[in-house]
């Protein structure tokens, strides 16, 4: 809880300093939560399904527990921490600041579900990545460090310059934030949002990465 809140209270003193409001609403620290919390939601399950073999090895021992156990338990035991960790901050905020938002539940709950979704795609084909080739996971944490820039935390993606917009959209983070926003604030559209493509992406990443396991995980456990 505490890491989340405190990135959403630095982002709000600062742009506050800067703006007289958001885009969207008049509360600084709901609308950067709407764009921070799907995205943490992302990171903490890609990163934690990814390592599941390596936190996992020694259960992996055992000839019933399986990879795919390993996944599903750290997946569901992480998605189910960052939906309390989500529902509490909103909630505080809620209580908090006064904003003209109207919570659509259906809608915040599609952009977690999308959110985690992703972070179990991503996550299962850099499982495989990681585990294989070690350098992987330096190179990945060096390519996700403009993503926190590149997907519509702090500004709309409407905003964008066309030219750059056109490649945006192909980063899903984009995609489930606009959802969340729009969960929030009922005066934006968020057109451009397409369910079927974050949906299409996180399952080309966990097949491909689901079949590299099943005929690498052996090898990778036995090293």
């Amino acid at each position: 809880i505490v890491e989340p809140v405190a990135g959403i209270a630095l982002l709000s003193f600062v742009f506050s300093a800067f703006m007289r409001g958001p885009a969207l609403g008049v509360s600084f620290p709901i609308y950067y939560a709407t764009g921070m919390l799907p995205f943490t939601t992302y990171m903490v399950l890609s990163n934690k399904v990814a390592a599941c073999l390596l936190f996992s090895k020694p259960l992996l021992a055992y000839p019933r527990v399986t990879y795919i156990d390993a996944i599903l338990a750290r997946f569901l035991t992480n998605l189910l921490t960052e939906v309390m960790v989500i529902y509490l901050i909103f909630t505080g905020l809620l209580l908090i600041y006064h904003d003209h938002t109207t919570v659509n539940l259906p809608m915040i709950a599609l952009a977690v579900a999308l959110a985690g979704v992703l972070g179990l795609g991503v996550g299962i084909l850099n499982c495989f990545l990681i585990t294989r080739f070690p350098v992987w996971q330096q190179a990945w944490s060096i390519l996700m460090r403009p993503m926190f820039l590149l997907s519509c935390i702090f500004f709309l993606f409407e905003t964008a310059p066309e030219q750059f917009r056109d490649w945006l959209w192909f980063n899903s983070l984009v995609h489930i934030v606009g959802l969340m926003r729009r969960g929030f604030y009922p005066v934006y559209d968020a057109s451009y949002v397409s369910v079927g493509y974050v949906l299409g992406f996180s399952g080309i990443c966990a097949v491909v990465g689901l079949l590299f396991l099943r005929k690498y995980h052996r090898d990778i456990l036995e090293r």
